[in-house]
């Protein structure tokens, strides 16, 4: 099938509020030697689309507008340049991350009809996998699995997820659970708990009000501020933190000797994500989710044409669902 000469995009002239996402017409331009076009099934919506768009996170590209946000893709390979011999027409596929929007932009990103990409950004979806259940799980279930993966072997360890209630958090719980730790969750809204608990081995504590000293073995921290210190001292002798977000800002301090324990604090963030790593966290995805280890996250769809409604329902707090933009 020939590809139309121009197809639907959002983009953005200015940082600004939600209203600054607009449809708009982009030309397809052809192909390089070895990228590949893909045609857009599911594009996600993230914090980091947020982020950007406000300003809060300013685009590092020399001349950033227009610009057109998304990190995310789920959909299937439409044309193939030269040099390219791994993929074909009609493969399922994922990108994320790589230059594909985000603050490098060295692409324009997935709130687009088309996006073209590198082909060893490309993951291939696999045939367990439904495309809309690896949209679903998408950026965030693969940045919890690679932080989690930075804590080491968690098979009859004890974990802490600090924001569980947010997607990454959300999805680090499940991942975890799948990996043989128990949990303890720690939230801020308390009609949550339940939730969470019948996940199985999951504890829960509010407002980290049942947290003691040297509790558990490892912490994926995605809120930090002011909450660093006292998930550092959580952790028991040898324990390990990784830091992939910082919801509650970057200032943070500790107790210094809380480190003689000793405890390792590292951090990940899939700025660092290559198609290789991309591959393998969704192969495993796939398996958790055929074996029913791991669930489907409940998800919203907008029309690509509507992204700045769908931002909106994310800054009026919509984590409780993953939100997806889908090309008409």
């Amino acid at each position: 099938m020939r590809l139309p000469t121009f197809a639907q995009a959002i983009q953005m002239d200015r940082y600004g509020t939600p209203e600054v996402l607009k449809p708009s017409l982009v030309p397809l331009t052809p192909l390089r030697e070895g990228e590949v076009r893909v045609r857009t099934l599911y594009a996600g919506v993230n914090y980091t689309d947020a982020q950007i768009r406000s300003g809060n996170w300013p685009i590092t590209a020399p001349s950033p507008f227009p610009y057109t946000p998304g990190v995310e893709v789920v959909g299937r390979v439409e044309e193939i340049a030269g040099g390219v011999t791994r993929w074909q027409r009609g493969d399922r596929v994922v990108t994320m991350m790589q230059g594909l929007g985000g603050v490098r932009s060295e692409r324009p990103g997935g709130y687009a009809e088309f996006v073209t990409v590198a082909s060893a950004a490309l993951a291939a979806i696999p045939e367990a996998l439904p495309s809309h259940v690896m949209a679903a799980l998408g950026l965030p279930a693969v940045t919890a699995y690679h932080g989690l993966l930075q804590l080491g072997s968690l098979k009859g360890k004890s974990l802490m997820v600090s924001g569980a209630t947010g997607r990454v958090g959300s999805e680090a719980i499940p991942i975890a659970l799948a990996m043989g730790a128990t949990v303890t969750a720690l939230i801020r809204r308390p009609d949550r708990a339940a939730a969470l608990r019948a996940q199985g081995s999951v504890q829960v504590s509010v407002d980290n009000d049942e947290l003691a000293e040297g509790q558990v073995d490892a912490v994926l921290e995605t809120v930090a501020g002011t909450h660093l210190a006292r998930h550092i001292k959580a952790l028991k002798p040898g324990g390990v933190l990784c830091l992939v977000g910082a919801a509650g800002g970057g200032d943070a301090s500790l107790d210094a000797w809380d480190l003689i324990k000793p405890v390792i604090l590292t951090g990940y963030s899939t700025e660092r994500l290559d198609g290789n790593d991309l591959q393998g966290a969704v192969d495993q995805l796939a398996q958790w989710y055929e074996a029913g280890r791991i669930p489907v996250p409940d998800a919203i769809t907008y029309p690509l044409a509507r992204a700045a409604a769908a931002h909106l329902r994310l800054q009026l707090g919509g984590n409780d669902h993953r939100i997806l933009l889908v090309p008409s």
